[in-house]
């Protein structure tokens, strides 16, 4: 526990996992004095006070961010432009805005455009998540060694943006991330192939098995060996969220796909013609990959991938 919040109020915008995961975690932590929720849905409402996870629920957007010391949109992207119109009246001198959305080009410009003079941008990403969605689904130790990526404005030079960025840095840590600033454009790029192009593979290959499964008379889900299971695992993540991070996100997703297509057929040849040599270079390759992603402490060796880490 901290012995004093990093903020003394939040407003948190959207409770699914992650926004309600930052609830718990700021709760937990102490990295929070005051918590408010706001979400446009008002059953999600209705849960957060039933759950008792904040200490205000307010439907009204522009009225639940008047104080906040930071506000935390944790909303599809490509409704940020909106919220940040419909919140800008209500943001205090001084306070902070950021999110926690998979695409930042496009989203940082969207909160700049519609942020009052006085008050500090500053887009992030924790990299953390499951497929569950819901105020339910969230648990404080989600981000627990996992790394936050924010990426400051960068024209934005004055001294007192950098402290809000050493602030908002603070607050995740308190969380139990690791924190790392980056470029909006290269953040794009680098979750186009870690994050994005996964997704899209995954959603396709699903898609085909479900095509699929008429013909095969059911056998292709009877069977499901565990390679197919780790891709309905992807595939049944939220499809709001993922529809509005590759609309955001398309020209970085297409370069990265671009590429992706390439290396397939040159392996599609290399089994063709039984490059049994070229095969087994590749598949240890990239099993020493992931190993160096356990190594890194970015996921674990356990059985299940050791996802069942956390409160459910």
């Amino acid at each position: 526990m901290t012995s004093l919040p990093v903020f003394p109020r939040i407003t948190v915008i959207g409770c699914g996992l992650i926004g309600s995961s930052v609830v718990r975690g700021a709760r937990q932590s102490g990295a929070a004095g005051h918590i408010t929720v706001t979400d446009s849905n008002p059953e999600v409402l209705d849960r957060v006070t039933a759950l008792g996870i904040a200490d205000l629920v307010e439907a009204d957007m522009a009225r639940a961010v008047e104080g906040a010391d930071l506000v935390i949109l944790a909303t599809p992207v490509l409704a940020v432009a909106d919220i940040m119109a419909a919140i800008a009246p209500g943001l205090k001198p001084g306070s902070t805005v950021s999110d926690v959305g998979s695409v930042k080009g496009s989203v940082s410009e969207a909160m700049q455009a519609a942020a009052p003079d006085g008050v500090f941008v500053i887009p992030g990403h924790p990299i953390a998540g499951s497929e569950q969605s819901g105020p339910d689904a969230g648990f404080a130790e989600l981000f627990h060694d996992r790394w936050t990526i924010l990426t400051p404005i960068t024209a934005r030079t004055e001294d007192a943006y950098a402290l809000a960025v050493a602030r908002l840095s603070s607050f995740w840590r308190t969380l139990g991330a690791q924190v790392e600033l980056m470029d909006d454009k290269h953040h794009d790029l680098v979750l186009a192939v870690t994050s994005h192009l996964p997704h899209l593979i995954a959603y396709n290959i699903v898609g085909t098995a479900a095509d699929l499964e008429e013909v095969t008379r059911a056998e292709v889900m009877k069977y499901s060996a565990g390679g197919f299971r780790d891709f309905t695992r992807i595939a049944a993540s939220d499809p709001t969220m993922w529809r509005d991070i590759f609309v955001a996100n398309r020209e970085a997703v297409l370069d990265v796909l671009g590429r992706f297509t390439e290396d397939l057929q040159a392996l599609s040849r290399a089994i063709r013609w039984g490059e049994a040599d070229k095969l087994h270079d590749l598949f240890s390759r990239t099993r020493e990959i992931r190993r160096g992603i356990i190594a890194l402490g970015q996921e674990s060796a356990e059985p299940n991938f050791g996802r069942n880490r956390g409160k459910q």
